[in-house]
């Protein structure tokens, strides 16, 4: 089991807590977590670009003019892609781009991100967010105890005065454990999970 320090807002060293090795000390393999990123960026596009092909164009379906005799290619319908206004061949449609990897993969993904949190001294155990007011200034100071300049807050359950206070702060941002992510962990540079959440954290595998 690996000790890691519980710390108060104030940065200063409350209690040692002991991780679960099988979710923090995984072997991190960078093709998984390439996989599962990947995975998670398909499921955010939006896929929404998309043309009129021939059969969307308003328009006649007279012919143009007559077959033979007036020295033009045949033309049977002005909504033609060849023709200007006309419809448009092989364009985008509306589409999802979400794919699945296998769940397996999924949460081995999850575990070796945390990992490489704690393997890189980037994880911090703090023992709970106590400010009874919603102030900015509470958590810039919150953030320079620590010298954090880049951090996703992990919090077990919703704590408004946190997630307001938060929510000015650039390079910031504050989720609940059912919403913990491999992007959001790597995108950060500092990950800092209160203490109540890693409960929860070890009930998702």
């Amino acid at each position: 089991m690996a000790l890691i320090d519980v710390k108060n807002i104030a940065g200063e060293k409350v209690k040692e807590i002991e991780l679960d090795d099988d979710i923090y000390c995984v072997d991190v393999k960078k093709h998984i977590l390439y996989d599962v990123v990947k995975m998670q960026l398909a499921k955010k596009r939006s896929g929404t670009s998309s043309v009129k092909n021939r059969g969307d164009i308003t328009g006649s379906t007279r012919k143009l003019f007559r077959q033979k005799g007036t020295g033009n290619a045949r033309a049977g319908s002005i909504k033609s892609p060849l023709r200007r206004g006309g419809g448009v061949i092989f364009g985008p449609v509306v589409k999802s781009y979400a794919y699945k990897v296998p769940k397996k993969i999924s949460k081995l993904g999850l575990k070796m991100a945390l990992s490489s949190k704690l393997n890189n001294s980037s994880l911090t155990i703090l023992e709970k967010f106590d400010y009874e007011d919603i102030k900015t200034k509470n958590f810039v100071q919150f953030m320079n105890n620590f010298n954090f300049k880049k951090v996703l807050v992990v919090s077990n359950e919703e704590n408004a005065n946190l997630k307001l206070s938060a929510r000015n702060v650039k390079d910031v941002k504050v989720i609940q454990v059912e919403g913990l992510n491999v992007f959001d962990i790597l995108k950060y540079n500092d990950l800092v999970l209160l203490e109540s959440s890693l409960e929860a954290i070890n009930k998702r595998f």
